[in-house]
């Protein structure tokens, strides 16, 4: 209890440092300006949402490819799955993992085995931090050849150094049977069937976890469907700079997107990238030529699209779950008057 009250304790402190922050950045660079530049681009708005329906599917096909055909969701469930833990990891104070956690629960309700659900989450996960990596490396290169700038080289290197020393970890510790393991040292701990259940569905996992990664095929098609998602955030980046009024090509939307997301992706803590994401594109468009009144109304921009889509998405999570909890207690409540109210009768001889 005292741990997840220090835990929610720090998710909201950092809230409050990064809203803290994205209100000074805001208020630095001239608050009418800002605000007048994200109250003209209402079509952008609209374009930008339908461009990132397909982001979406880019990320559901990536995932669903990783899925045995035999415990595989359609398309449109799965689509539909996506969207609502996009919304989780958007709005919510719990990063991208809850947003997996909720993909990965609703994937079970929908018909898809548990443990292949949050196997194929895990690597989807891994899968899309190696396809961000590689999109990092793009931007950083394009970055250079465009503007000559070498001052984020150095430390655009480090961070992606260790972030595939990072992924290259999360992928042997899976390997090498790190669920089966932990369970196993919990259930001889505990001593109990309980827990020796919990062992066998360790042992489950790692199981099925090295059998998705043995799936090859689906697992470079996954990285290749994490790259063009990564292509189509730069597409929506694009789309707000032309609205903007600042004339660039796609190269420039695609390195100001790729180092923005690196620096995002680096400080994940934050609950909703609060600030991390203005200060990446303040810090990248500078090196662009792009003003920082344009930079930070870009990212508010992007901010309102993920209310458009993201808000819905926690309203029909909310109503999912909360029928399911209404089912659950209207079910124990009639067994519990069943169990009450019904008297053995004695038959008269």
């Amino acid at each position: 209890m005292k741990a997840r009250r220090t835990i929610k304790f720090t998710a909201y402190l950092l809230g409050f440092v990064g809203a803290a922050l994205l209100t000074g950045l805001v208020i630095s660079q001239g608050a009418a300006d800002v605000i007048r530049a994200v109250g003209g681009i209402g079509w952008a708005l609209v374009a930008i949402s339908g461009l990132h329906t397909a982001k979406l599917l880019s990320d559901t096909i990536g995932w669903l490819v990783v899925v045995p055909k035999r415990d595989r969701l359609h398309l449109h469930t799965g689509l539909w799955i996506h969207w609502l833990g996009e919304s989780v990891s958007d709005l919510l104070p719990t990063a991208r993992l809850g947003g997996d956690i909720v993909t990965a629960r609703l994937a079970a309700l929908e018909g898809m085995p548990l443990i292949t659900a949050v196997a194929s989450m895990l690597v989807d996960v891994t899968a899309c931090v190696f396809a961000k990596i590689i999109y990092t490396v793009a931007g950083l290169v394009l970055l250079v050849a465009v503007t000559g700038q070498t001052n984020l080289v150095g430390p655009g290197l480090a961070g992606i150094l260790i972030g595939i020393l990072a992924v290259f970890g999360f992928y042997t510790i899976q390997r090498l049977g790190v669920f089966g393991w932990g369970a196993a040292i919990a259930s001889r701990l505990a001593c109990s069937s309980s827990w020796q259940s919990l062992k066998q569905n360790g042992e489950a996992l790692d199981l099925t976890v090295q059998r998705l990664y043995g799936r090859r095929t689906g697992v470079m098609a996954c990285c290749g469907f994490g790259v063009i998602s990564w292509v189509i955030g730069a597409g929506e980046v694009w789309i707000v700079l032309f609205a903007l009024g600042v004339s660039t090509n796609f190269t420039t939307a695609l390195i100001l997107e790729s180092v923005a997301q690196a620096v995002r992706g680096a400080l994940f803590l934050v609950p909703g990238a609060l600030g991390v994401q203005e200060s990446g594109y303040l810090l990248v468009g500078g090196l662009l030529g792009i003003h920082g009144d344009i930079a930070l109304a870009l990212s508010l921009v992007r901010r309102v699209r993920e209310l458009i889509l993201g808000i819905p998405g926690l309203l029909a999570w909310q109503l999912i779950e909360g029928g399911r909890l209404w089912q659950t207690r209207s079910y124990h409540g009639d067994q519990d008057s069943h169990r009450f109210t019904h008297v053995p009768t004695r038959t008269c001889r």
